[in-house]
């Protein structure tokens, strides 16, 4: 039986012969000619003032964060039902994550609730676009607009997915990009942080660096440059390997988006009668990225044993992303009855561009009957 994986990234020839440039070019590491390029791509992708390739998106949201001016005792809304890399970043500045409910229908921060939990040390709000569908960007600009908040775009989900027509990426003066294993566009690992103030993009830059800028860039000047630190900072660089294999996978973005997009629409019409579970929603203003499929099991049926069920068939899955403020290592106050809910029933089975025909046909029938068989007596 072919084990049909709930993740799957589309890395091929292309990416191997950009690797095999980079290698020959004697500059692996960061902040080079190719890590250089990728920025100024990514810069006019998005129309912004400034792109930063990075480590990862975690890195993006720290450095971020650094940037805006936050400090030890400052309050940051952020969306609960999210992988919690933005309350991570919080704390990494010794700062207070205030964790906001989400929409039931669509898993993003909902907006009331943001507009709820603005105190008089809050001084910004981060929004997440949940597996790849982009919050409500208007709303949320205008809630931090009335407060003098700021506000950052998670989308480390959303590469390719839009909002009123608009790029996940440009929805906020600061949004954090991923180019994890699992993302619309991969290197494995990366990062960006894309920004309308180049100055936040200068600050972020030389931050990732150690604090003494590009070793690239030093390499090049006639005599003994001697790098001097100005800055307290990190490394968290992206290298010109990872760099040279997101060219190739950015001028892919459309033709992978459009694969997962068809996968998406078959689940959508074959589980479409299934009364045991409800669908991804998907708000007419916005697209979604299709990052993960995530499906909201009926509260009669057991999550676990389904899932039991699936993977003994060969048929990856999982138990969708995190009720943030339920982890133990916040020990939060707030109380988010809908996305503790999502936490306990949503499931995400297999979504990646590299999916046929056939095995999304085989994973509905195998989720069909694990409904059917894992159901509790007297549901409706």
């Amino acid at each position: 039986m072919d084990m049909i994986p709930l993740v799957h990234a589309s890395l091929g020839e292309q990416e191997l012969a950009a690797v095999e440039e980079v290698f020959a070019s004697g500059w692996p590491a960061g902040q080079g000619p190719r890590g250089k390029a990728l920025e100024a791509e990514l810069t006019a992708r998005y129309a912004v003032g400034d792109a930063v390739a990075l480590s990862n998106c975690g890195a993006a949201l720290h450095l971020a964060l650094l940037a805006l001016g936050v400090r030890p005792g400052d309050e940051v809304i952020v969306a609960d039902y999210t992988f919690p890399a933005p309350a991570h970043a919080v704390r990494y500045l010794d700062a207070v994550p205030v964790f906001a409910d989400v929409r039931p229908d669509t898993g993003t921060v909902d907006p009331r609730a943001v507009s709820d939990l603005v105190g008089p040390r809050t001084v910004g709000i981060i929004a997440v676009d949940t597996v790849g569908l982009p919050a409500d960007y208007a709303e949320l600009r205008s809630i931090a607009d009335r407060h003098g908040l700021f506000v950052v775009e998670d989308a480390a989900c959303s590469v390719g997915a839009t909002y009123q027509g608009v790029q996940a990426g440009a929805l906020a003066p600061v949004a954090c990009l991923s180019f994890h294993g699992r993302k619309g566009a991969t290197s494995g690992e990366g990062g960006a942080l894309l920004t309308a103030d180049p100055a936040l993009g200068a600050d972020a830059r030389l931050r990732s660096s150690f604090g003494i800028g590009s070793i690239f860039d030093q390499s090049k000047v006639v005599g003994l440059p001697i790098p001097e630190f100005t800055e307290i900072g990190y490394n968290y660089k992206l290298s010109d390997i990872a760099a040279a294999i997101l060219q190739v996978q950015i001028s892919r973005i459309d033709a992978l988006l459009e694969r997962r997009q068809g996968v998406a629409a078959r689940y959508a019409e074959l589980l479409a009668d299934e009364e045991l579970l409800t669908l991804p929603h998907v708000p007419q203003d916005r697209t979604h990225a299709w990052q993960s499929y995530m499906v909201t099991l009926h509260p009669g049926v057991d999550r676990a044993a389904v899932a039991a069920d699936l993977r003994a068939q060969g048929v990856g899955c999982g138990h969708g992303t995190w009720a943030s403020h339920l982890q133990p290592v916040y020990e939060a106050k707030q109380q988010c009855p809908v996305s503790a809910e999502l936490f306990e029933r949503n499931l995400a089975i297999p979504m990646h561009a590299e999916l046929s025909a056939d095995q999304v046909e085989r994973v509905a029938e195998v989720l069909r009957n694990a409904l059917k068989t894992h159901v509790r007596p007297h549901t409706t």
